[in-house]
C-alpha cells in the first residue's frame, strides 16, 4: 500500500489513478468500472471500461446516473448517462488484505449515486475497504421492452460488473478480493437480494447485508405514499417489455432504433421504470422463489429493518392537516379494503402514530421477517431492528412531527453524513459499525466489547439496536407480525 503522507497512487488493471489522503483514510473517486452505456449501448449488458494511459485523477466522484430532479421536470443537475463509475475508501496504513464492504445506494432504483456515502468511519473503526458505486437507474436501468432479453435488469448487471471490477482490483487497494460483503439500504437493500438470488453473483460475494430492503418488501395501494397503486419489486421480463412498449409508443418510439436515440429527460419522464425482470439470465426466478425454494447464494445474511420506516413518508399524509381517526379509518379504506376494521382492532388507536406502525409492519418489517426466516433454513442469518426513536432528522420534517427510527435513519451510524450524535448516539455508532464489520470479516456480527448478537431462529432473536445496550428481541410481536400472516 502507498503512504499516506503524499497523494498515493494506485495501479489498477486499467492503468493508475491518484487519490487523495482525507483523515485517516485514503480516498479514490470516479473510478470507472463499465464503459458509458450510451448511444448503442443504451440498455445493453456493462461493457469494459477502456483503459487510459498516465495517472487519473480520483480526487472527484464520477456524475450520478441519470435521474430526474425533484420535481420530475428536468434531469438532476450533474446527473448523466455516462456515469459508470465507483469510489474506494481504505484505511491509510499497510497491512494483510482487508474484507471489502460493497455499498449498493438506495433511492428506489430511480435516484441516488454512490458519491453520497463517504466509507471513513467503516473504514478506519473496522480496517475495512468501503467501495460505493453508481448503476443506472429507472427507465435507463430497469426498462423492459420486446427484443431485450435482459429486460428490467441492467442497472443489477451494473452492479455485478462493479463486483467484477473489486475481484480484479480489490487486492490493489489493500482488499481481500475473496471476501466481498454486499449491502445496501433501501433500493440498496432490494438489489442485495438481487445479488443474493442471481446466479452471476454466485462467485462475486461472500456475504450480505440487507437493510430495509428485503426480498419480500411490499406495499399495498396508498400505503407508501398517498393514493400510490400497490408496489412489488419483481414482475416477469415479459410484462416488463409489454409496458415498456405501452410506454414507448406514447413518446413516439415505435423500436428500440427509435428509443436508443430519444431524448434522456423524455426516456426518464416516460414510466415508472423500477422494477427488475425476472425470468431473465440474471434473475430467473423470482427472488422470493428463490429463497423459499433454497436457490440462492447461501453465504452469510444479516437482514433488518428500522423500527418505524414509514415515519419517512408518514408526514405526506399530513399534508392537508393532521391525520384524524376519520382520516385515519379512510386511509385503511384505501389499503385494506374489507379488512379495515380488522386492522383498526389490532393497533387499538388512530392518528398518524398508528398509520406509520400500520404501514411500517405490513409492508417493510412483517415481509423481512419471513424473508429471514426462510433464509434462516439454508444459512447463517442475524436480525435486526435500528430502534434509536431519538435519531438526527436529516430530512428535514416538518415541525412537530415524530418520524421516530425512520426509514433510512440508521445510514448516518454508519457512513459520515455530518450528524451531530448525543454522547448514547455516538456509542450506538460505534457498536453498530463494529457489528457491520465484524460480520464482514467474518461472517459473526459478534466481537470483544459487543452485546451477544444471537443467530436468527425466530422468537427473541432479533437484535435491537437501541440507546444504551443492544439486545434481543421478538420482532414479530413488536410488529403483530402474527396478525399479517393471518
Amino acid at each position: 500500500m502507498p503512504s499516506s503522507a503524499a497523494p498515493p497512487v494506485v495501479q489498477t488493471d486499467k492503468g493508475a489513478v491518484r487519490g487523495v489522503v482525507k483523515g485517516g483514510s485514503q480516498v479514490y473517486e470516479g473510478i470507472p468500472y463499465a464503459a458509458p452505456p450510451t448511444g448503442e449501448r443504451r440498455w445493453t449488458m456493462p461493457r469494459p471500461a477502456a483503459a487510459w494511459s498516465g495517472i487519473r485523477d480520483g480526487s472527484r466522484p464520477g456524475a450520478a446516473c441519470a435521474q430526474l430532479n425533484e420535481t420530475g421536470t428536468a434531469l438532476a443537475p450533474g446527473s448523466s448517462e455516462d456515469c459508470l463509475y465507483l469510489n474506494v475508501t481504505t484505511p491509510g496504513t499497510a497491512g494483510r488484505p482487508r474484507p471489502v464492504m460493497f455499498w449498493i445506494h438506495g433511492g428506489g432504483w430511480n435516484s441516488g449515486n454512490g458519491s453520497e456515502y463517504d466509507g471513513r468511519r467503516l473504514a478506519e473503526t473496522g480496517d475495512v475497504v468501503v467501495v460505493t458505486i453508481n448503476y443506472r437507474l429507472a427507465t435507463f436501468g430497469f426498462l423492459g421492452y420486446p427484443g431485450l432479453p435482459d429486460s428490467g435488469t441492467y442497472g443489477l448487471a451494473d452492479q455485478q460488473a462493479a463486483l467484477r471490477w473489486v475481484r480484479r482490483n480489490a487486492r490493489a487497494f489493500g482488499g481481500d478480493p475473496g471476501n466481498v460483503t454486499v449491502l445496501g439500504e433501501s433500493a440498496g437493500g432490494l438489489s442485495t437480494c438481487a445479488q443474493l438470488t442471481s446466479p452471476g453473483a454466485g462467485p462475486l460475494l461472500d456475504r450480505a447485508i440487507i437493510e430495509s430492503g428485503s426480498c419480500e418488501t411490499n406495499f399495498p395501494v396508498n400505503g407508501n405514499s398517498p393514493d400510490n397503486p400497490a408496489k412489488q419489486w419483481w414482475a416477469p421480463r415479459s410484462r416488463l417489455a409489454a409496458e415498456g412498449r405501452t410506454a414507448a409508443l406514447k413518446i413516439g418510439c415505435a423500436d428500440l432504433e427509435c428509443l436508443r436515440k430519444a431524448d434522456p429527460l423524455k426516456l426518464q419522464q416516460m414510466g415508472d421504470f423500477t422494477q427488475a425482470g425476472t425470468g431473465t439470465a440474471l434473475l430467473p426466478l423470482d427472488p422470493r422463489t428463490a429463497l423459499k425454494t433454497g436457490l440462492f447464494n447461501h453465504v452469510p445474511v444479516m437482514e433488518g429493518n428500522t423500527r418505524d420506516e414509514q415515519g419517512f413518508f408518514g408526514w405526506l399524509y399530513e399534508v392537508d392537516g393532521s391525520m384524524t381517526a376519520a382520516s385515519y379509518r379512510a386511509n385503511l379504506v384505501k389499503s385494506f379494503g374489507g379488512r379495515a376494521e380488522a386492522v383498526e382492532r389490532e393497533y387499538k388507536r388512530t392518528g398518524i402514530a398508528a398509520w406509520n406502525a400500520v404501514t411500517t409492519d405490513r409492508g417493510w418489517v412483517c415481509p423481512a421477517l419471513r424473508s429471514s426466516t426462510t433464509m434462516s433454513r439454508f444459512t447463517d442469518v442475524y436480525s435486526f431492528s435500528f430502534a434509536d426513536r431519538t435519531a438526527p432528522d436529516v430530512i428535514g420534517f416538518p415541525p412537530g412531527y415524530t418520524a421516530g427510527a425512520y426509514h433510512g435513519s440508521e445510514v448516518p451510524y454508519l457512513f459520515d453524513a455530518g450528524v451531530t450524535f448525543t454522547p448514547r448516539q455516538a456509542e450506538l455508532s460505534q457498536q453498530m459499525v463494529k457489528y457491520w464489520t465484524n460480520f464482514a470479516r467474518s461472517g459473526n456480527p459478534n466481537g470483544t466489547g459487543l452485546p451477544q448478537w444471537p443467530r436468527f431462529r425466530g422468537g427473541e432473536t432479533t437484535q435491537a439496536l437501541q440507546l444504551g445496550r443492544p439486545a434481543p428481541i421478538d420482532l414479530s410481536s413488536q410488529h403483530h407480525c402474527g396478525f399479517w400472516s393471518r
